[in-house]
């Protein structure tokens, strides 16, 4: 049955591939007075970027959300770092652009002569930039070390794909190093299963300096010709011709060949599995059957077919070089966390085997909420529809829905209630048909409980007091805490976030019906207000017994998880017209978000003021009165204008902030939390934005291409095609003038999932000034009033 659903998923999956490749060549658009791309969208990818400057990214080898990431580590905390110049080996598990140690399972790198150091910072080879290249699905590096051994890197969706060119050498060295990772490895074990094959089992934990539950990834590397020689190691000790080494500490293996004479290249493919190691040696066996080059070309076609889904026009090639490579790094992620044979270890340390859909991992969802689970919706709707699956699975398996969590465990980073906006939004892409119920008990259950005191989970561990007084307590972090995640040492922001998922929530529960929940919803939606202090015009923590606390200045403001209540007074989607009326009023309003935006400076120099006063400190969360384009709680802030009747201003700001994405290695602002920012790219320059997080609301600004063309699934989009034009649009030529949705004028700044899914076309006219278009109170972007919605 399993084999049949996965044959049966691979056949859709191949008509829309043909539908896509079909539709580029048929629907290629005619020329709108900019210029398109030529040749393989691939070519238009540059892996690199993100690797400088906390973008955190990767530059190895994947294909869309794969379970392997084989990409080389340097020392960086989460992997590569391009100001790094040694590498220490190319390990299997990566996550683009997170924040703390995580990943990196069993560095590999090749060697030649005697193993007299079984530290991977040690054996480290130098290498050059310039000897370095990256495609998606691709990576290639010459190691200065060692004699000058080639390494390439390839990948399929459970394989690591490697290929050594050595010099002629009779100790051509493989080291398989077990015992470190990027995060904390708290036992493995290798073995020697015969002259071709390794067999590894690594257990780790630990992520942003916490103790998390442990994991346990499986590994089998099977070589395409039989090693000469091999041995093992414990800590310092390495023994030639054992076997095993199992235990903490530093553990691994080398294997040896001869390149002395004849063929100097040595291949190998890593299979992965969280389940045990037959389903590694499965994985293995399913996806090692092409050559390295075939796979590699796999790997391509996988992405053009990928990216083919957006066509751009006009932008300059800088640009497109930063749209699909931000679409690319979208891509990465959640992860397939199951088998070939659809087996995968659930959050009860069970094992499971997925019926009818396939089963995703790593979830961060604080981040991914906001931009790229609305993103993939459109793109991915089929994968997007088993990630909600998964996370309904999680449930039902471990006992509550997760917060961030990373392979078969929850880490419980981050705050607020994120898994309701997620899967709400996967309600409204009709992403849950069939499983509506299962999905909301399980977020009911979320947001009126907290999970027993002996589970694994914290939930929404705030919403003891939050449910009886209507916010968050804030209590500082003790001194003997390491890390302060829980939701009661950000109880301004979790308010905050608690009522945003409240109000999506009571659209879901008024949808299917449950009218009671519905008004109890919306009524905690109006949570924020409690924590609206008067004096100061600002959100602010109050303590457990009710009084404001914390500095009175907000921009040093206590209670508030990576920002400030400067950055957090426009997280209030579900009720703009409600802070405007505490804010004063439209054009009150209006001068605060001036003063956010530093908008006079900013109309003198869009791109200094986007690098030196929004970004001057991109990870000082607790100290600004302006604009973080690099962090989360500010994605949707430029938006906030379309509310006030300036949607102009939405242009500028946007526009500005895209030009911190660039074709360089620093062109990711901030972290890339797993496609997060990289969504943000992607969506922004389009000109759609999902505005009120959970719900179908798409807020717009103008487009930075003449015309994008969306492919679409038919299953969720029944034209096929979504077609967004604005010719002639530029840095100066930025200003809607009108626009139309189909064959009828838009006056309004918004736009809904159904228009997008009946294929009305969206169309701009730009100028270089701003207009009138959407300034009108029923043109305004909407949020839900949600005080007593109807019954």
């Amino acid at each position: 049955m399993a084999d049949a659903k996965h044959r049966a998923r691979r056949r859709l999956t191949g008509a829309f591939v043909a539908a896509v490749l079909l539709t580029g060549a048929l629907d290629s658009p005619a020329s709108s007075g900019g210029d398109s791309p030529a040749g393989n969208l691939a070519d238009l990818v540059n892996p690199f970027i993100g690797t400088r400057n906390g973008g955190n990214t990767f530059p190895g080898a994947a294909v869309p959300f794969s379970m392997v990431q084989l990409s080389p580590d340097t020392g960086h905390y989460t992997g590569y770092d391009w100001d790094h110049s040694r590498i220490r080996g190319f390990s299997a598990v990566h996550l683009s652009g997170v924040g703390c140690p995580l990943g990196g399972d069993l560095p590999v790198l090749p060697t030649t002569g005697d193993v007299t150091s079984t530290d991977n910072a040690v054996y480290a080879s130098a290498f050059s930039h310039d000897e370095e290249s990256a495609s998606p699905g691709y990576y290639r590096v010459r190691l200065a070390d060692y004699g000058g051994i080639t390494a390439e890197l390839t990948a399929g969706a459970h394989t690591g794909h490697q290929r050594y060119a050595f010099p002629a050498t009779e100790k051509a060295n493989v080291l398989l190093n077990t015992g470190q990772a990027l995060h904390k490895v708290t036992d493995s074990r290798v073995r020697v299963l015969d002259d071709r094959t390794v067999a590894t089992t690594i257990t780790g934990s630990g992520f942003c300096s916490q103790g998390t539950e442990p994991y346990t990834v499986h590994t089998v590397t099977r070589f395409d010709r039989p090693f000469t020689s091999h041995g093992t190691w414990r800590g310092d000790t390495v023994t030639d011709g054992s076997d095993s080494s199992s235990g903490p500490g530093r553990r691994g293996a080398y294997v040896r060949f001869d390149t002395s004479r004849g063929d100097r290249d040595v291949e190998a493919v890593t299979a992965i599995s969280y389940v045990d190691q037959a389903g590694a040696a499965r994985n293995l066996a399913a996806e090692s059957r092409a050559s390295f080059d075939g796979t590699a070309a796999a790997a391509r076609r996988a992405w053009e077919v990928r990216l083919a889904q957006v066509r751009v026009q006009g932008g300059g090639t800088e640009r497109q070089r930063a749209f699909y490579s931000a679409l690319y790094r979208a891509l990465l992620h959640p992860n397939i966390g199951e088998d070939v044979d659809g087996r995968y270890t659930g959050w009860d340390k069970k094992v499971h085997r997925s019926q009818g859909f396939t089963y995703y991992q790593n979830w961060s969802l604080w981040d991914t909420y906001r931009t790229q689970a609305q993103l993939l919706a459109l793109l991915a709707p089929r994968e997007s529809q088993d990630m909600a699956l998964s996370l309904l699975k999680v449930d039902e398996q471990g006992g509550w829905l997760p917060k961030w969590g990373y392979a078969t465990v929850e880490t419980n980073v981050m705050s607020g209630d994120p898994v309701t906006p997620f899967l709400t939004n996967a309600y409204q892409q009709r992403l849950l048909t069939g499983h509506e119920e299962q999905a909301y008990r399980a977020l009911k259950k979320n947001a009126d409980g907290v999970p027993p005191a002996a589970s694994p989970y914290v939930g929404r561990d705030g919403n003891p007091m939050y449910l009886a007084k209507g916010f968050v307590p804030h209590l500082p972090k003790k001194p003997t805490e390491k890390q302060a995640w829980p939701d009661v040492h950000h109880g301004a922001s979790a308010t905050l976030e608690y009522a945003l998922a409240d109000a999506a929530l009571s659209e879901m529960a008024r949808d299917l019906g449950h009218v009671a929940d519905a008004r109890r919803y919306a009524a905690r939606a109006q949570n924020y207000r409690n924590i609206f202090d008067p004096s100061t015009g600002f959100f602010r923590p109050r303590d457990d017994k009710g009084a404001f606390t914390g500095s009175a200045d907000p921009a040093r403001s206590e209670g508030f998880h990576e920002g400030t209540a400067w950055q957090y007074l426009w997280l209030v989607p579900q009720d703009l017209p409600g802070l405007t009326s505490l804010l004063g009023g439209r054009e009150a309003t209006e001068r605060r978000l001036d003063a956010f935006f530093a908008y006079k400076q900013h109309l003198k120099d869009p791109v200094g003021t986007a690098r030196e006063v929004w970004v001057n400190d991109p990870h000082a969360y607790d100290n600004a009165d302006t604009y973080n384009p690099n962090n989360e709680p500010d994605l949707a802030a430029p938006y906030t204008y379309l509310s006030t009747g300036s949607p102009w201003k939405t242009s500028d700001v946007v526009h500005a902030a895209l030009s911190l994405f660039t074709d360089t290695p620093d062109g990711v602002t901030g972290n890339d939390d797993l496609g997060t920012m990289s969504s943000w790219m992607v969506l922004s320059a389009m000109g759609l934005f999902p505005v009120f997080p959970g719900t179908g609301t798409w807020g717009l600004s103008t487009p930075v291409f003449d015309q994008v063309d969306i492919a679409l699934y038919r299953g969720w989009y029944p034209r096929g095609r979504f077609r967004i034009s604005a010719p002639g649009t530029n840095g100066t030529n930025r200003y809607v003038q009108s626009a139309r949705l189909g064959t009828r004028d838009l006056a309004r700044t918004w736009i809904t999932t159904d228009d997008i899914r009946a294929g009305r076309d969206l169309s701009f006219r730009v100028g270089q000034r701003p207009s009138g278009w959407g300034t009108r109170p029923a043109g305004r972007a909407p949020s839900r009033e949600v005080n007593a919605p109807a019954g």
